[in-house]
């Protein structure tokens, strides 16, 4: 089979089945054009809870889908390909985030959605890259304890200076790779272009941006601009599916190692064989860590309206 013709298979077959696909924005084009949802994986999470569909079948990573199955219990979860996970939400554990706490009792902790289920049970308040600078400034507390991007949390922590962060040595390793002598080359070659970054990326990029935001921020600010050339600072899909979007704009990659493995390996036939149901791995919590980790993510809504 071609690509139009799997495409055409998954569209029948996912019906058929009353599946719902979502997939991140760093999916390749020809997965998102099949996907019922695409975007963040924060709001790919809230679509599915809405979406009517008894299975689900996420085109990402495994902690999003995780945070679907927290959000839906009674729906049955599927992550296409059952060997897409995420550095930076494997870096931490629970044993490493307790014995840190011991040493800062009184700090706010505060968990970048990229973390684990099972992490996510211990922390105070969940955050996407979108909310985080909003959520932070709502917690009572001055003292925060951001995990697991430092990079992410030195930016939040510039955006409420009168709050106090304790950082940890963690974070994207594809987005934090980017080197500032990456901007120098890619501002000398293409000179008119907006310079955009997602701040996971090290603060010496993040600060020389025209824009810094997450992911549907970044995609969003292309939408509204005027602007005909972008230097694109995140994963490398996104640039590629502004071009179908916008085919008479220029889109350039901060760095040619902006690519994410975890993302790029599920297929279209990944999608296939699971809305087939011969493929892809369901997502099983325990009912306490379930209801823990969704304690996080209800203060995020909470603090987040």
């Amino acid at each position: 089979m071609n690509t139009a013709v799997l495409q055409e298979e998954i569209m029948r077959i996912k019906k058929e089945n009353d599946v719902c696909i979502l997939a991140h924005s760093y999916q390749t084009q020809d997965v998102c054009e099949i996907a019922d949802f695409t975007g963040d994986s924060y709001q790919l999470s809230v679509k599915a809870a809405g979406a009517k569909n008894k299975t689900v079948i996420m085109c990402g990573v495994r902690f999003m889908a995780e945070t679907v199955k927290i959000l839906s219990p009674d729906k049955k979860v599927i992550l296409a390909n059952p060997y897409a996970g995420c550095p930076m939400a494997e870096q931490m554990d629970v044993e490493l985030i307790e014995d840190v706490k011991k040493h800062y009792p009184d700090y706010t902790v505060v968990a970048y959605i990229n973390t684990t289920a099972s992490l996510k049970t211990i922390c105070d308040v969940c955050v996407t890259s979108s909310s985080a600078v909003k959520i932070v400034k709502r917690i009572e507390n001055d003292k925060i304890l951001f995990i697991p991007d430092c990079n992410l949390g030195s930016y939040v922590a510039s955006q409420v200076p009168e709050k106090t962060f304790k950082l940890l040595q963690g974070g994207c390793p594809i987005h934090a790779a980017v080197r500032p002598w990456e901007v120098d080359e890619a501002k000398k070659l293409h000179p008119n272009a907006l310079l955009l970054v997602h701040p996971e990326c090290v603060p010496a990029v993040t600060n020389r941006a025209d824009y810094a935001g997450s992911t549907a921020g970044i995609m969003d600010y292309i939408r509204h601009s005027d602007a005909e050339e972008f230097i694109i600072g995140t994963e490398l899909a996104i640039g590629q599916h502004m071009q179908y979007e916008f085919p008479n704009k220029k889109f350039y990659p901060l760095s040619k190692s902006l690519i994410c493995p975890n993302m790029k390996i599920t297929t279209l036939v990944d999608v296939y064989n699971a809305v087939k149901g011969c493929g892809g791995e369901e997502i099983v919590l325990e009912d306490d860590v379930r209801i823990a980790a969704q304690r996080c993510i209800d203060k995020m809504i909470e603090l987040g309206k």
